[in-house]
């Protein structure tokens, strides 16, 4: 018999209910509850709470959170090339499982539970996901100067012989990007995903450098590559799309793909500005990522939310991207494009979300709560986060942080010394 807990006088739409979750499903959401619904039920006292949607995260490389703060403040091919892909090479499958484990923790901590891996060694990362109870897309990663021809080889073989993915994490073939993946592979890699029914994630439109080597390389935009390739459709998205042309815009709005954006990596890299108010004019469909913590230097989505906001009415208007739109972004865009049934509090969708702490100083007056959730608050509000219908964080304890903290110390002093 599947478990059930009711939230008690929890605030949603409005007003003070009592919510029904049974096994992994909001079973009762705005219908009053019956007697039968409280038997046998876990019942969570919720009288000072909210609830909101959990936070899916668009894309990110978990275990570079072992190289938060290592190489800040220069553009992204220095950083890239002379700092984080040297010390890349250093780390070993047991480096990738302890910033794995960092970074989840952080990302539940914040009030995440979904999260788009672009990173090696995902047998570790799947591992983690699995063993901290949230949800992943995986990327099997390919970047051809990174890789012998057997690693590559192992990549396709890997997805080609994939027996199917657990009920928390699927995979996803990601090409790095048009500067580490040349036409030859890249349109492979597309033939493969299409043949083996997988999504395709890259980065996408990064750097006006990028933009620059494609018009140089292969005339046209990294947009019209892709399109040209046959790449772009529903089962495409893209991290960044910083410097999108008109026409790349309404190319991408016609492809059903969708654009994951990262403002707050975007900025401290200097790699620029997404044209978000006018990808909201085009009809883009957009979700957001926070980009791994060595260039963030976070994975707070939260943040992320606000800053896309902010970012949506400077280039547009005061009305550009309410507060209920971005979070839309931070949360059911991503998720609906994974082809998972979340990022809503409502009847039928998975039991993923959080309880906002309303005693919490950002959150006080409550004119709007979804006002204060994106513009006032940050995840000192999140008192406890669900994932599939089970309590990850509880009163803002995750079980086991202490050993995943002490553990990624004595990492990133053993990554110092070599």
């Amino acid at each position: 018999m599947d478990k059930k807990i009711v939230l008690k006088n929890v605030f949603f739409d409005g007003a003070k209910r009592d919510i029904l979750i049974v096994g992994n499903l909001f079973e009762k959401v705005t219908r009053p509850l019956e007697l039968a619904d409280y038997e046998g039920a876990e019942i969570v006292d919720c009288s000072h709470f909210a609830i909101m949607p959990a936070f899916y995260n668009g894309h990110t490389h978990a275990a570079m959170s072992l190289l938060r703060g290592f190489a800040d403040d220069m553009e992204l091919g220095k950083w890239l090339n002379e700092y984080i892909w040297p010390t890349e090479a250093k780390l070993t499958p047991d480096d990738i499982a302890v910033g794995s484990h960092l970074a989840v923790l952080e990302m539940i901590k914040s009030g995440t539970v979904f999260f788009t891996d672009m990173y090696w060694h995902r047998e570790q990362t799947m591992r983690v996901v699995e063993e901290m109870g949230i949800r992943a897309a995986i990327g099997v990663t390919f970047a051809e100067p990174l890789m012998s021809p057997e690693a590559w080889a192992a990549n396709v073989d890997f997805l080609k012989n994939h027996t199917g993915e657990s009920e928390r994490v699927q995979l996803v073939v990601m090409p790095h990007a048009i500067y580490t993946v040349g036409e030859e592979k890249t349109a492979e890699l597309i033939e493969l995903a299409h043949a083996e029914n997988y999504k395709i994630h890259t980065h996408l439109s990064e750097t006006m450098t990028e933009i620059k080597n494609c018009m140089e390389q292969f005339g046209c935009t990294p947009v019209e590559f892709w399109k040209r390739l046959g790449g772009l459709n529903s089962n495409f998205s893209a991290a960044h799309c910083t410097h999108f042309t008109a026409s790349d815009r309404k190319i991408f709005a016609e492809s059903g793909a969708t654009a994951i954006l990262n403002p707050c990596s975007n900025m401290k890299l200097n790699s620029g500005i997404p044209q978000v108010a006018e990808m909201l004019k085009d009809g883009m469909k957009l979700g957001l990522g926070t980009d791994g913590d060595s260039s963030n230097n976070n994975l707070d989505m939260q943040e992320e939310m606000k800053t896309i906001a902010l970012l949506a009415k400077y280039l547009g208007t005061a009305e550009t991207l309410p507060a209920e739109e971005a979070l839309k972004m931070a949360t059911c865009n991503v998720a609906q494009f994974f082809g998972i049934n979340a990022g809503r509090i409502a009847e039928g969708c998975l039991a993923d979300c959080l309880l906002i702490d309303l005693n919490n100083e950002r959150m006080v007056p409550c004119y709007n709560i979804y006002s204060n959730w994106v513009y006032s608050a940050n995840s000192s509000a999140i008192d406890s986060v669900m994932c599939n219908g089970k309590f990850v964080m509880r009163g803002r304890h995750v079980d086991g942080e202490e050993e995943i903290l002490r553990d990624a110390r004595e990492c990133a002093a053993r990554l110092v010394a070599k």
